[in-house]
């Protein structure tokens, strides 16, 4: 089995082009593989494609103004179309479906008929609409491949996939009827996603704008990810991005999503393969512990993008974990897990966290005002960000914080710091900016699901962007970054970037040979800025000893108790434990 991840989502954007900020906002940072948009409210010519190609996706659609309208993107290339209607009424212009392939897995995205008021010509409509979709999914579920059924359904399928109210109870989505057209679906053979993997919790997808429902967590689930056999034999994670829902101007759903694992011994073509890692890449338990065993006395230095895996667990853990007086704690939670496990599997000869300063720009910031403009922390992040320093000290580890740095470039320069001494380099971060580091001495450390990292090296980088890793930043440049507000080439997406590359070999070389002549002085200056400074000012990095005992009463003062217990007992022993999962670790 492949170790690569395929994470597929299913969004109702509620009119793309209002919204526009906040699905790019999103796009950028949970990056998506494929997404399934509704509720376009936008007719074909409308559609954002140029935006939405900035920001590394293809697309293809079929618009409609008012309620309507459907898209697939699909990360880094072109959804190949199946079908662009639901069959059955070749009457029917209402643009409620469109089907594509990406990367060996049909997907779709419908948008069923609301059905309100019923009863009436809507609410039939609805049932008829529900009934071809019956049709439909029976032959696709037939044909033998991986199929998701992604999209809105307007069907709450039962009592505990809405919340504790009478309100709703004329409503269209909770009519007998199509809830049992739902569940012939499920008789079908197609898999509930969400429900397999989370069959009791309180999960919402829709919060109506109206009687303050979003604050009151007054929601309904009604977008909804089905998968034929063959896909739900792939299923590894599903879940809600809540956040979204919560963001100024945001759409009324938030986007729903899977992740399925790589077919084994799965194979696409160059233009249909994703952002696929070697299978070689992730360890099984039973080989790590062989491998850990087989390592040589020399063990790596593991230098830690901070910042990047902070965020990440603010984001994916409850906002309910608390310390003492009450204060957040998922964050620390978060990144202490992520720590000690990456200290398990690797056993470096010394750690180090690199952290961005907040309060300060860089040069970056200075040669470029609009660099990550936008970015606004919840406070209850920013607070967690200075406490989580505290704990990798009393662990014994060296943190990299200063002014006019970010987190990237205490990692270059801790990198080839290394690399001058002879020694190899793990660069653990959820920045794929730090692929420019990748050598035959430096490998990263890419997160790909919980508890699981891919190991990038110079092949996997060619594999994934076209260029080698010292060709990164020219990459960068070209393309553009949008969560880091650079704007690249005018018309060069990143096919066109990478086939530029390696035409010319360097964004020297082809500015020389007279390309993009008026923008040159923008094009280097983004590269400059996508640049991480290998010059960075580092602690001294010595040879440490871990000093769990010292952790273990730091969590124990902020009142993480099972933390610190785990911590105590690592501390008694010469080999750390295998380190628990946070879920279990809260108990």
């Amino acid at each position: 089995m492949s170790a690569s991840l395929m994470k597929i989502a299913s969004f109702n954007i509620n009119d793309v082009n209002k919204r526009l900020g906040n699905l790019i906002r999103w796009l950028r940072a949970e990056k998506p593989d494929v997404v399934a948009l509704q509720e376009l409210k936008a007719a074909d010519r409308e559609f954002p494609e140029a935006a939405i190609e900035k920001a590394g996706y293809g697309a293809v659609w079929r618009g409609q103004k008012t309620w309507n309208g459907v898209a697939i993107l699909a990360r880094g290339r072109e959804p190949i179309v199946t079908r662009r209607e639901l069959p059955g009424d070749p009457d029917d212009r209402q643009a409620r479906y469109i089907e594509a392939a990406v990367n060996g897995i049909i997907v779709t995205s419908l948008y069923a008929p609301n059905g309100n008021p019923q009863p009436g010509p809507k609410f039939n409509y609805k049932l008829a609409w529900m009934e071809r979709l019956l049709a439909h999914a029976k032959e696709l579920y037939l044909a033998g491949v991986p199929v998701v059924l992604a999209g809105d359904y307007n069907v709450v399928p039962t009592d505990r996939d809405i919340y504790a109210v009478r309100s709703y109870a004329d409503d269209a989505l909770l009519q007998p009827a199509p809830r049992a057209q739902f569940q012939k679906l499920l008789r079908q053979g197609w898999r509930d996603a969400l429900r397999a993997l989370h069959p009791d919790a309180a999960l919402y997808t829709y919060w109506s704008y109206l009687r303050n429902r979003w604050p009151r967590d007054a929601g309904l689930r009604i977008d909804h990810l089905l998968l034929s056999s063959l896909a739900a034999k792939r299923l590894a994670a599903a879940g809600v991005d809540r956040k979204v829902r919560g963001e100024a101007g945001a759409s009324d759903h938030a986007p729903a999503w899977v992740e399925l694992k790589q077919a084994a011994g799965g194979r696409s073509s160059p233009r249909e393969r994703g952002p696929a890692v070697d299978s070689r890449s992730l360890l099984a338990p039973s080989r790590e512990k062989e491998r850990s065993k087989a390592r040589p006395e020399r063990r790596p230095l593991l230098v830690i993008d901070g910042d990047s895996f902070a965020h990440r667990s603010y984001h994916a853990l409850p906002k309910t974990i608390r310390r003492d007086g009450r204060r957040p704690a998922g964050a620390i939670l978060g990144f202490a897990n992520r720590l000690l496990q990456l200290y398990r599997t690797e056993r470096p000869r010394a750690v180090l966290v690199g952290w961005d300063t907040l309060e300060v720009g860089t040069y970056r910031h200075k040669a470029f005002p609009a660099y990550q403009s936008g970015r606004d922390f919840d406070d209850e992040l920013v607070e967690q960000l200075e406490l989580i320093p505290k704990f990798v000290a009393a662990c014994g580890f060296a943190n990299a914080r200063r002014a006019g740095y970010e987190a990237d470039d205490f990692l270059a320069a801790a990198a080839a710091a290394e690399e001058r001494r002879g020694g190899t380099v793990l660069v653990a971060s959820g920045d794929r900016d730090t692929f420019q580091l990748a050598s035959e001495k430096t490998t990263i450390l890419y997160p790909v699901k919980a508890g699981e990292m891919a190991r990038i090296g110079p092949k996997e980088v060619g594999e994934r962007y076209g260029v080698a890793p010292k060709q990164v930043p020219d990459f960068i440049a070209l393309r553009g970054d949008p969560s880091d507000r650079l704007p690249g080439a005018p018309g060069i997406g990143a096919h066109g970037a990478a086939a530029l590359i390696r035409q010319y070999g360097s964004l020297a070389a082809l500015l020389k040979a007279g390309r993009f002549a008026k923008q040159a002085e923008d094009l280097k200056l983004y590269r400059s800025i996508a640049t991480m400074d290998k010059k960075a000012p580092l602690p001294t990095i010595a040879a440490q000893t871990p000093t769990w005992h010292k952790a273990a009463a730091l969590a124990r003062k902020w009142q993480l108790n099972k933390l610190a217990g785990r911590l105590e007992e690592m501390a008694r022993k010469t080999s750390p434990p295998s380190a628990r999962s946070i879920e279990t670790e809260l108990g």
